[in-house]
């Protein structure tokens, strides 16, 4: 049956390739720390490539190959063939598609982010499980890349007055939507020139290719209008940085696994225990969900940025919320985690997130009581006696999490797992060394 949809797939591929005049078909992939990828083929190659895969050199992708193996393939995956709509119509339409990425001899490779994620799913879909998730990106417009000069001064769900940023969103929208992404929200936010879309709800790896779509569209259609969008967690000190709350639950079939009608949360005991795995290991995936060191610019207190582990229903100082449950919205039941931020690798966050959450089923781990109160405005001695943890506090302090975790590496697989910390361990080294604006005021006239 699996091989009859595959060819299925490759027909239906070649026959819209055919009917929208496609000339070009960018094969697109993500290196370890979650940058796009992509090289071109024409429309000719596309049945050999769907067959067969196209080959290329993996050595000088992030985290994916050594000089003496770096022979790679990547084979497209059909259900992901989308034509580009900024990409000019009159002449020949470009089309895109996601690829697995394969070993000479047809293996999948380990260090294909998509495949970690795949095989993270795959341990979930053994006990029974469906992993969906629902992640609301923000991020800012800015005149340039060079500055942080903002394009509003508009504050949360501010209808500013008719500018760029107005037509700039709506454009972004339309534009998922053509691509086949569902949108449910699009809304300024907290900071000027700060705004969020927010994808409809749907399975991991098909919001993991979202993810990476979402980015580069916000990219696009700002680039269009000469000006520029950054997933930077925190580019302007002193305001709101930009986070991606993931909203996620676990389905056996069609049923939410999450919920319980007679709990006061109503949440069943699975999904408090995906919560207590989620808080209890959550330190040890910051370093894959907040991944570079300016996400540690936003993650402090006093800016709507979880640091504290814990979680509650109405609270937005939690780093886990339970959104409201309103009758007859069952399959709506769903644990709001709130570190992650815009920049990440996708695929590799979700997987450490799916990881944490069945650990937690899976040892059956308690979950503590609910904090109600604003965590910010505890004393450190109230917190220690309510045992509530804190999130690192820099990527140094995340990496030492990270690498003695037997979560992450089993996520992760080992090729990814050792290749991550050396890559960030790379990053720390070299922002440590550097003289910053801030060292320059502050000791320069003094010492």
């Amino acid at each position: 049956m699996a091989v009859k949809r595959k060819a299925e797939s490759k027909e239906k591929v070649l026959k819209m390739a055919k009917e929208h005049d496609v000339k070009f078909i960018r094969l697109w992939f993500t290196d370890i720390l979650g940058f796009l990828k992509s090289f071109a083929i024409t429309v000719e190659e596309l049945e050999g490539a769907l067959e067969e895969g196209m080959g290329f050199d993996g050595s000088s992708i992030e985290g994916f190959a050594r000089i003496d193996e770096s022979d790679m393939v990547a084979l497209p995956d059909p259900d992901t063939f989308q034509i580009l709509p900024w990409r000019p119509q009159e002449h020949r339409a470009v089309a895109r598609m996601y690829c697995d990425i394969l070993l000479p001899g047809g293996e999948p490779f380990d260090g294909d982010p998509r495949y970690v994620l795949k095989q993270n799913l795959k341990g979930a879909t053994d006990l029974g499980y469906t992993y969906y998730v629902g992640p609301e990106l923000e991020y800012f417009y800015f005149r340039d890349s060079q500055g942080t000069e903002p394009l509003d001064q508009g504050g949360y769900f501010d209808l500013t007055p008719r500018d760029a940023a107005t037509d700039l969103r709506q454009e972004t929208v339309l534009t998922l939507e053509e691509m086949g992404i569902g949108v449910e929200y699009s809304h300024h936010e907290s900071a000027p020139s700060q705004h969020e879309i927010d994808m409809r709800y749907t399975d991991a790896l098909t919001m993991a290719d979202s993810v990476m779509t979402y980015r580069l569209v916000v990219k696009e259609v700002a680039l269009k209008y000469g000006v520029y969008a950054t997933f930077m967690p925190k580019p302007v000190f002193g305001i709101n940085g930009s986070g991606m709350h993931v909203h996620q639950s676990l389905f056996k079939g069609d049923k939410n696994a999450f919920f319980d009608k007679d709990d006061e949360y109503h949440l069943s005991k699975i999904g408090k225990s995906f919560i207590a795995g989620l808080l209890r290991h959550a330190p040890e995936i910051t370093a894959v969900t907040s991944q570079w060191v300016n996400s540690y610019k936003r993650l402090v207190p006093g800016y709507e940025a979880p640091v504290y582990l814990s979680w509650a229903r109405r609270n937005r100082s939690d780093l886990i919320r339970i959104p409201e449950y309103r009758p007859g919205r069952e399959k709506a039941t769903r644990i709001e985690f709130r570190s992650p931020d815009p920049a990440c690798n996708p695929y590799l966050a979700f997987s450490v997130m799916l990881a944490a959450g069945l650990e937690g089923i899976e040892k059956e781990y308690p979950v503590p009581d609910p904090v109600e109160e604003n965590v910010y405005e505890m004393t450190e001695k109230e917190r220690q006696r309510r045992g509530i943890g804190v999130l690192p506090a820099s990527l140094w302090e995340a990496i030492q999490l990270t690498e003695k975790s037997e979560v992450v590496r089993r996520a992760l697989g080992d090729h990814v797992f050792h290749a991550f910390i050396k890559n960030k361990k790379i990053e720390w080294d070299q922002f440590r060394t550097q003289v910053t604006e801030y060292e320059l005021k502050k000791y320069l006239p003094i010492l």
